[in-house]
C-alpha cells in the first residue's frame, strides 16, 4: 500500500490525494482511504509524488562489448535510482544488436539484473553499416521494440523508406539519430560563436535539420512511425510541428541536457558538455523547450551515454560524445521546467513516462488497475547536489556535476516490488 501520495496519471486523467494497492506485480486498485490488507507494506507517501514508473526510450547500456564502463545490470540499477522503471538499450554495442541471439542476450541480462526493464532496440542494418537491412521480424520476435541505427543516421534515403515500410508490418517505430555526416565531419561542438573563441570545428543546426526533413518526407511518403532522437535545433522542432499538423506519423524526443545546457558549458574545454548533437544556442534551447511544452515533442530521454573517466580527459577534440542522465534526470526537469513554470507536474509525468510507454507500444506508464505496479514515489521539492561519486552507474561524465537541483525520487517498484529506497548505498564499482 502506497498511502496519501499526489497521485498522477496522465492517462486515467487522474491528479488527486489517492491510496494505491498492489498485488500480485500489478495495480489492485487506487482511490481514497483504501482498506489496507493484512500483511501488506505500507509506504507513506504524504507529501509526495505517487505516478508510473518513468520510460526512457533510449539508453546506452554498452553491454556487450564495453563493460568498464556500464553493464546492463549496473545501467538498469542507475535507472530505477532515477525513477525509470523501464528503459531501451540502442543496438550499438559490440557486437551489434543486429540478430536474435544479441536480442536475447540483452533480455536475459536485464532479468538476471532485477532493477529496470530492459527493452532492446535492435539496429537497422546489419552491423549498423548501412547497407542492408536486419531481419526484423526475427528482431521483433526475440523482445526488439524498435530499431534504430543510433550513433549515426540510417544512411541512405532508400534504406530509410524501406526500413519504414518493412517496420510497419510489425508495428515498431523507427528511431533514427539525425546527422548529416558530411555536414558534422570533424566537429566537436556546435557552430557559434563558443566554437570559434575556443578555436573548435563546429557542428551545424543544418546537420540535423537536413536529416529531420528527409525523414519526414519518407514517414509521410510510407505512413511509417517515425521516431526522431535527441532533438537540439530549433528548425527540427518546428519541421516535426509542421509535420503532425500535416498528420505525417511522427513522434520525437529531447533529452534533458539539450533542455537545460547551451554549448556555453563548452567554455574550458569541458568534455562532460560533449555530446552529440551538440548542446546548442539559446534560441535552440528556448524552441525545444516550447516543443516539449505543446507536444510537439512528445518524450524526454536522456541519451544516457557511459565513458571511462581516461576517455573523457582527453583533448576536446579527441574526447568521446556523451554523457551519462539516468540518475539527474527528474532533478534537471524539475529544476529547469516545473520551477520555472514551463511544465506542470502531470505533463512532466506524461512526457516522462505515459508518453513514452505509448510511443514504444510498452506496458506500464498508466496507474489503472491492471496495469503492471510499475511506481515512482518521489519528492519535487527536494534540494540535493549532483556528486557523481554516489551513483549507481560505473561512469561519472555528467555535465552537472556539483550543480544545486530540486526533485529526487524516494522509491522505485518494479512489478510491484521496491527496487530502489532513497538512501541506498552504492555498492562496487
Amino acid at each position: 500500500m502506497i498511502r496519501g501520495g499526489r497521485v498522477i496519471d496522465p492517462a486515467a486523467e487522474r491528479d488527486a490525494i489517492a491510496d494505491l494497492l498492489i498485488m500480485d506485480g500489478s495495480v489492485a486498485a487506487v482511490g481514497p482511504s483504501l482498506g489496507t490488507p493484512d500483511g501488506a507494506e505500507v509506504l507513506d507517501a504524504t507529501g509526495l509524488v505517487v505516478a508510473p514508473g518513468f520510460v526512457d526510450l533510449h539508453v546506452h547500456l554498452r553491454e556487450p562489448g564495453r563493460e568498464d564502463v556500464e553493464t546492463i545490470a549496473t545501467g538498469a540499477r542507475a535507472a530505477v535510482a532515477g525513477g525509470f522503471t523501464s528503459v531501451c538499450a540502442m543496438p550499438n554495442t559490440d557486437p551489434v544488436t543486429d540478430n536474435q541471439a544479441a536480442v536475447g542476450f540483452i533480455v536475459s541480462q536485464a532479468q538476471r539484473a532485477g532493477a529496470a526493464r530492459v527493452y532492446p532496440i535492435a539496429a537497422v542494418s546489419l552491423g549498423q553499416q548501412g547497407e542492408r537491412l536486419a531481419e526484423f521480424g526475427e528482431l521483433v520476435s526475440a523482445g526488439a521494440v524498435a530499431v534504430s541505427d543510433d550513433g549515426r543516421p540510417v544512411a541512405t534515403a532508400h534504406l530509410m523508406r524501406t526500413a519504414l515500410e518493412y517496420a510497419m508490418t510489425f508495428g515498431i517505430p523507427v528511431i533514427d539519430h539525425c546527422e548529416e555526416s558530411t555536414l558534422s565531419a570533424g566537429g566537436a561542438m556546435h557552430e557559434g560563436l563558443t566554437a570559434t573563441r575556443l578555436g573548435l570545428k563546429g557542428i551545424p543546426r543544418a546537420a540535423e535539420d537536413v536529416i529531420v526533413a528527409r525523414d519526414i518526407a519518407l514517414a509521410e511518403l510510407t505512413g511509417g512511425h517515425l521516431h526522431l532522437a535527441h532533438i537540439s535545433t530549433a528548425g527540427a522542432a518546428r519541421m516535426i510541428r509542421e509535420a503532425k499538423a500535416r498528420g505525417v506519423q511522427v513522434t520525437a524526443e529531447v533529452t534533458p541536457h539539450h533542455l537545460a545546457l547551451t554549448d556555453a558549458c563548452c567554455e574550458e574545454y569541458n568534455t562532460n558538455a560533449k555530446m552529440n548533437p551538440p548542446l546548442r544556442e539559446r534560441g535552440d534551447v528556448d524552441a525545444v523547450r516550447a516543443a516539449l511544452a505543446d507536444g510537439t515533442i512528445d518524450c524526454i530521454a536522456t541519451d544516457h551515454a557511459p565513458h571511462h573517466y581516461d576517455a573523457k580527459e582527453a583533448e576536446f577534440d579527441d574526447a568521446p560524445f556523451g554523457v551519462i542522465g539516468l540518475e539527474t534526470a527528474l532533478g534537471v526537469v524539475v529544476s529547469e521546467l516545473v520551477d520555472t513554470g514551463q511544465l506542470s507536474l502531470p505533463e512532466l509525468v506524461r512526457r516522462l513516462s505515459t508518453r513514452p510507454a505509448e510511443v514504444a507500444h510498452l506496458p506500464g506508464g498508466t496507474l489503472v488497475p491492471g496495469a503492471p505496479a510499475d511506481v515512482v514515489v518521489f519528492d519535487p521539492a527536494a534540494a540535493w547536489v549532483v556528486d557523481p561519486s554516489a551513483f549507481f552507474s560505473k561512469s561519472r561524465n555528467t555535465p552537472f556535476a556539483g550543480r544545486a537541483l530540486r526533485g529526487r525520487v524516494r522509491w522505485t517498484l518494479v512489478g510491484g516490488a521496491v527496487v530502489h529506497r532513497a538512501g541506498d548505498a552504492r555498492r562496487g564499482a
